[in-house]
């Protein structure tokens, strides 16, 4: 297995370490699953990988491979899921440079959930654990 990676200066890498507050829906010995703290809806989970990449190349493939079960574990019902072909896929877009491809902007996204507070995100957090339990 690889040796664990894990960056000083990467909030994320921070939350993995224990070094900030996260609200923990699910982890494994390689990933873990944290609720956004600016969710999009509500339940919008990060899975990530404990390993530090700036770069899906550069992740480990154990750690890749770890990341999607978890990731189906919290995974909204297939009736909520964008899905225009019945067929499950990934989505890879290339973006070669600065310039070309899509570009992803906050300005982009229109919030949809008010942000929300510890206690709400708490709240939220034990609703998908006790979902996830079952």
């Amino acid at each position: 297995m690889s040796e664990k990676k894990l960056s000083d200066a990467c909030v994320f890498c921070k939350i993995i370490k224990g070094e900030e507050p996260k609200f923990l829906i699910a982890e494994t010995e390689l990933s873990i699953a944290i609720l956004d703290i600016n969710p999009l809806s509500e339940g919008h989970t990060l899975v990530m990988p404990k390993y530090h990449a700036n770069k899906l190349e550069e992740v480990p493939d154990e750690y890749l491979v770890d990341l999607l079960p978890l990731s189906k574990r919290i995974a909204p019902p297939p009736s909520v899921s964008f899905r225009h072909v019945p067929h499950f896929h990934f989505h890879v877009i290339p973006k070669r440079d600065a310039q070309d491809g899509i570009r992803f902007r906050v300005e982009d996204f229109e919030r949809r959930v008010p942000e929300r507070d510890e206690q709400e995100l708490a709240k939220v957090r034990d609703k998908m654990r006790e979902a996830l339990a079952k």
